[in-house]
């Protein structure tokens, strides 16, 4: 069996218990995953897409919308289908799957999407705060790194506390849209009209095209997969089968309301702007000047409340969905709030360059130029997620039906279709305006685009072609091996790290524990004052003097009891210093204590049992203190 840390969001693994509840208490256990991938299809490249839509058609592409939906919810149900069924997310699935350069490929290009993602979604929450509060963009942008304080502080409080908190963004989002049809009045038999289908052709298709790439997003697919397996299940085909049946209603539930979100942002354009004559409103900041010049205050704060929520939620979702994506496709696990930073950073960088050379009117740009990013990698996540839900000897009874299957193709073929145009008509339009640009968009972007296309149709063919040839699981921490020797281990020269503190006692009686009389002991202090971090063994102030008179009346205790001791004192760095005496002195043990620090103060003054352990060979005993 796999470690826990070996599994996909393994702190919050199988954290929820549904099987101790009935009723509609057991429904309520199963909410919540796809509430999490639901406001990945209302972030502000949504809006971007929805209100230049509503603007120049009105109620015409309400249907497009709709259909996008249907889409949505037959791959998000596939994607839960595979975390519950295979315990597997899509990323994991991938790496059994193909090699591992196309692995490699695989995170590269999804990061890549999450980026983009996150540029639409800080470009969004600064715009919101310069409406509601007139704080200029750049500063706007710069403040969305603070977020990552956020992501640490919900994920520490567990699933619950961060899906309750989505929601609640959810509902701020839905609320606003709510009130704001009152204010707007659309016509409801107009509206109805909306969702028949029509013919697309010109900007219609463009945009057509825009709202489709915007609503199916890759990094919700991966995301899903690995949210489901938050929930406590029986492994047995009933558990099972009740887990697929209720994680669809939760499915269904959240992406329509997302749906209801998105055609509330093109009613709202339509019936504002299309209605008076204003046809090109393609910018999020003109959508909230007219509806203030329409309607008054109230509408466009609102709009902008409703606007720095969906920016909020969407980030948090997007660190989730790259956490998953790096462990599962590179084996790669480093700390949430660190990728959450590093995200943010790439995401950041792009648009205060934006705003520096081309002024804040072109962020708008900016945030279709993402989307157009973000449909490159539809087709590496839709692709491989119908094979491996179709795959009857890995899903067994619970592989995807026939008819299932057809349509989940159609909309494959549909999606990579579509975004395929999108990025050829995107390429067209960057010729026809920067002219002096064409070499390096034929050098470049071309050669870029093909490869990418070739590795697409590797991803469709290899399934295929090397039917459950799946490799053997990889996980961060490799796989266990059978143990044969189980003889004592003898430890000659074992280091014992002091603090003064009440810990050293149990550090030492732990050391003797593990080495006896036949060991030899080296006490270790640190000192850590700004003389020793900057002079070194040069330094010799009172505290220096201090630590060196009590670490020998340590020594001498022990020797006293008949145990070898010496004192060894180090400078500087505690974790440096610590691992420059153990590698320098032979030491084959080390015994810690640990300082009992959680989350906000190992921020501040650092995990130095960690940082040893990571720059030491030999093995290390943490010694809890004692209460």
């Amino acid at each position: 069996m796999s470690n826990k840390n070996d599994r996909s969001l393994a702190n919050v693994h199988s954290s929820i218990n549904t099987e101790s509840k009935t009723g509609w208490k057991r429904v309520l256990a199963f909410l919540g995953p796809a509430y999490l991938v639901s406001v990945g299809y209302m972030d502000p490249g949504n809006w971007a897409t929805d209100i230049a839509g509503g603007s120049a058609f009105g109620y015409r592409l309400i249907w497009v919308l709709f259909a996008s939906n249907l889409i949505a919810l037959l791959l998000q149900s596939l994607s839960a289908r595979l975390g519950i069924v295979r315990g597997l997310d899509l990323a994991q699935a991938s790496k059994n799957a193909y090699p591992r350069f196309v692995n490699f490929c695989l995170y590269i290009l999804a990061q890549i999407a999450i980026i983009a993602c996150d540029l639409a979604e800080i470009i969004g929450m600064a715009i919101g705060l310069q409406l509601l509060f007139h704080l200029p963009l750049l500063w706007g942008i710069s403040l969305t790194i603070t977020d990552t304080v956020l992501m640490l502080f919900l994920m520490n409080k567990g699933m619950r506390k961060l899906e309750a908190f989505i929601m609640s963004m959810i509902f701020i989002i839905g609320l606003s849209f709510l009130i704001e049809m009152f204010i707007v009045g659309p016509n409801v038999v107009s509206v109805a009209k909306g969702f028949i289908p029509g013919n697309l052709s010109g900007s219609a298709l463009y945009i057509a095209i825009g709202i489709i790439g915007a609503t199916v997003m890759p990094h919700n697919l991966y995301l899903h997969s690995s949210l489901v397996q938050t929930r406590q299940i029986t492994r047995t085909d009933e558990g099972i089968k009740a887990s697929i049946k209720f994680n669809l209603f939760d499915t269904v539930i959240a992406l329509n309301l997302a749906f209801f979100v998105n055609a509330a942002i093109l009613i709202l354009a339509a019936a504002a702007f299309y209605k008076n004559g204003y046809f090109q409103v393609a910018e999020i900041q003109d959508a909230y000047k007219l509806l203030e010049h329409i309607f008054g205050a109230t509408a466009p704060t609102l709009f902008a409340i409703a606007l720095i929520a969906s920016g909020q939620s969407s980030t948090i979702t997007g660190t989730l969905a790259g956490q998953i994506i790096m462990e599962g496709h590179i084996n790669l696990r480093i700390e949430p709030w660190l990728r959450r930073l590093l995200t943010r950073v790439l995401a950041i960088v792009p648009a205060v360059f934006t705003i520096i050379y081309f002024g804040e009117s072109g962020l708008g740009s900016l945030i279709i130029l993402s989307q157009v990013v973000l449909s490159l990698q539809l087709g590496f996540a839709v692709i491989p997620l119908i094979h491996f839900t179709s795959n009857k000897k890995r899903m067994g009874k619970f592989a995807i039906s026939l008819k299932v299957k057809i349509l989940a193709w159609t909309s494959a073929i549909v999606i990579v279709s579509l975004n395929a145009k999108l990025v050829y008509q995107q390429i067209g339009d960057w010729i026809t305006q920067y002219p002096s640009a064409t070499v390096w968009v034929y050098g470049l972007a071309t050669p870029l685009i093909v490869g990418v296309g070739l590795l697409l149709v590797y991803v469709f063919l290899r399934p295929i072609f090397f039917k459950h040839r799946d490799m053997p699981a990889q996980v961060p921490h490799g796989l266990a091996t059978t143990i044969e020797d189980l003889k004592p281990v003898v430890y000659n020269h074992i280091g014992i790290t002091i603090d003064f503190s009440k810990n050293d006692a149990d550090c030492i009686r732990n050391a003797i524990m593990q080495g006896g009389k036949h060991a030899a002991y080296t006490l270790i202090h640190v000192v850590e004052t700004a003389g020793a971090r900057y002079y070194g063994t040069e330094v010799m102030d009172h505290e220096t003097q201090s630590d060196v008179d009590n670490l020998n009346t340590y020594v001498n205790t022990l020797v006293k009891h008949g145990y070898k001791a010496r004192a060894q004192i180090g400078y500087g760095s505690a974790a440096s210093s610590i691992a420059k005496i153990v590698n320098s002195e032979d030491i084959d043990f080390i015994v810690m204590g640990s300082h009992g620090h959680k989350a906000l103060k190992d921020l501040i003054f650092g995990t130095t049992v960690n940082s040893v352990r990571h720059k030491v060979n030999v093995p290390v005993l943490v010694v809890k203190p004692q209460k």
